[in-house]
This record gives structure tokens, C-alpha cells and sequence, in this order.
């Protein structure tokens, strides 16, 4: 049996913060969590600031090593990865689109420089074919070769820059990509463009797309599976549509309630606005607690209440 593409086993991983009057303190930003995400297929994480889903990203790519658990890519713990042609070729085949499309690209260097230095460095293109690679792959992130390879970051849009981003991560050759908050900076009028950009792509390609978002309503977009993070563990898993038609736990509740439309109601009904302040409350005083035992609340679909 072939083995999921990213498969993490009860991952933990604490942070000691110190502060400015020389204490210390620990922080667990996940506590005991496990997934699998098979190859050609996409998963989103969902879950407010501090729930720790940047942090499993980060995790997911091998960007520190963990407190307890495992990473496995393909099967292999990401930890006994030794050799710098070993983890030039993990690096290779793991990628990661940040929040920020700005200060993921160098402003010394025009998108040319940006996308020919991976072709260079992990294909070994050049000359012709290299130039023809670049304008190829500018052309499938749905930009303008002509108008687009010469300019500075500076000189593009957000949108453009996450293009370029996404460009990047192609030219490297990704399998796995986890694209971390990819359209939170941009605007509203263009973020559903880009989230069908990465789902196209992720289908013609067959890319393995870990999705991480505050936006529990934009899941369905990208992932064919939802799993929703809470207090630095997962509370709730299972078909994207089915976990936002009918959450069943109170946290993904919460997280339904506060996309766009159901905002704009309580704004006009102050009682439903503090009944709602109530509930977060209580909702998120249960991170301090011990999560439920896992159900089946339908086929596929699991909830710890």
C-alpha cells in the first residue's frame, strides 16, 4: 500500500518565550496531533490566531524539528533526513507559500532572477529551454510574460506577487505544497480568482495541497477534507462541505458564525452580538480543557465532543 504523501504521528511541539524582565514560560502550540494527506489531494486547516495551524505548516516543511512525534514524507520521518543532496531533494519536493507576498520575494531581484535561479539550481536548465521554462510557467500562474518577468516586486499588485509566488513553487517542481494564509493579504475582489488559480493548478498537476486558513467558508474552494484546529489540537475532521454544513463541534460552530454574512447580522441586533461574545467565550475557555472522545457524527466525518 502506497503511504500518504505528509503523514504527521502525534506531533507536539512547545515554544519557551522568554520576556523583557528575564522569565519563561511554555507554550504548546500542538499538542498530540496526527493526519494523513494522500498525494493529489488537498486537506485545509482551519482555525482562528493561536490555534496553532501556521505552526503545523511549518512543521509539515520541516522548518524545526518537533518536541515529540513524527513527520513522515512518503513514509520517512523528515527527521532522519541526512546529506545536503538528500535535503536539497526534500526541499525541493516540499514547498510553502507564505501570508505576506511581499517579503517571500527579495526586492533586489526582478521575477526573472526569482523563477530561473530553481530552474537552474534543481533542473539544471539554461539557454533557450530555460527562458521558454520561465515564460511557460509565468503564463500558467496567469501572468503576462511579456509585461511580468523584468519587473521588481515593488512594481507588481499583491495578487501578482502571490502569482509569482505560486510560479516559484512551480518552477521548483513541489509535490507537496502548504500554502499558508495565501490569499488573507490580498483583496477581497481577487482572493477567489487566486483560490481557483491554486485549485486548477493543483488539479492539473496533481499537487498534494496542505491549506491553511482562518476563513473556515473558503475550504470547500481548495480541500476535499476539512480538519479545524483548536488550542493546538484538532477538534473536528472531515469532508470540507460536510464539516461546513452541519460542524458539530462548538468550536467550528463559532468559526461558521463568524464569516462575513453572519457578522453583518449581529451587527444590527446588539443582544445577538453579545449572546454571541458569550459563546466565544465559553468556547474558547475550553482550550484549557481535556478534548471530548472522538465520534463519527456521519460517514467520514469526526468530531472530539
Amino acid at each position: 500500500m502506497t503511504p500518504p504523501i505528509l503523514e504527521l504521528v502525534a506531533a507536539s511541539k512547545t515554544f519557551r518565550i522568554r520576556n523583557i524582565f528575564g522569565g519563561e514560560k511554555s507554550v504548546a502550540a500542538l499538542q498530540q496531533v496526527s493526519l494523513k494527506l494522500d498525494e493529489g489531494r488537498a486537506l485545509a486547516i482551519v482555525g482562528e490566531s493561536g490555534s496553532g495551524k501556521s505552526t503545523l505548516g511549518r512543521a509539515a516543511t520541516g522548518l524545526f524539528p518537533l518536541s515529540s512525534g513524527q513527520v513522515l514524507f512518503r513514509g520517512r520521518d523528515i527527521a532522519t533526513i541526512r546529506g545536503r543532496k538528500a535535503r536539497l531533494k526534500h526541499r525541493r519536493a516540499v514547498q510553502m507559500i507564505f501570508q505576506d507576498p511581499f517579503s517571500a520575494l527579495n526586492p533586489a531581484h526582478t521575477v526573472r532572477h526569482h523563477l530561473e535561479r530553481p530552474l537552474r539550481l534543481h533542473h539544471g536548465l539554461s539557454g533557450v529551454a530555460l527562458g521558454e521554462r520561465v515564460a511557460g510557467i509565468v503564463a500558467e500562474a496567469e501572468l503576462d510574460p511579456n509585461h511580468t518577468l523584468d519587473k521588481y516586486p515593488h512594481e507588481l499588485s499583491g495578487g501578482q506577487r502571490q502569482r509569482v509566488n505560486l510560479a516559484r513553487v512551480l518552477a521548483v517542481g513541489a509535490e507537496l505544497v502548504v500554502a499558508d494564509e495565501p490569499t488573507s493579504m490580498l483583496d477581497v475582489s481577487i482572493r477567489r480568482s487566486m483560490l481557483e488559480l491554486i485549485a486548477r493548478l493543483k488539479t492539473q498537476r496533481g499537487l498534494s495541497l496542505l491549506y491553511i486558513t482562518h476563513d473556515i467558508a473558503t475550504a470547500h474552494y481548495i480541500a476535499e477534507e476539512t480538519a479545524v484546529m483548536f488550542g493546538g489540537r484538532i477538534v473536528e475532521w472531515g469532508p470540507s462541505r460536510e464539516v461546513i454544513a452541519r460542524p458539530a463541534h462548538p468550536y467550528t460552530k463559532v468559526l461558521l458564525s463568524a464569516v462575513p454574512n453572519a457578522s453583518e447580522r449581529l451587527d444590527g441586533d446588539s443582544a445577538a452580538a453579545a449572546a454571541f461574545a458569550v459563546e466565544v467565550a465559553r468556547v474558547r475557555g475550553m482550550a484549557k480543557e481535556e478534548i471530548g472522545q472522538w465520534t463519527e457524527v456521519s460517514p467520514g466525518h469526526y468530531a472530539a465532543v
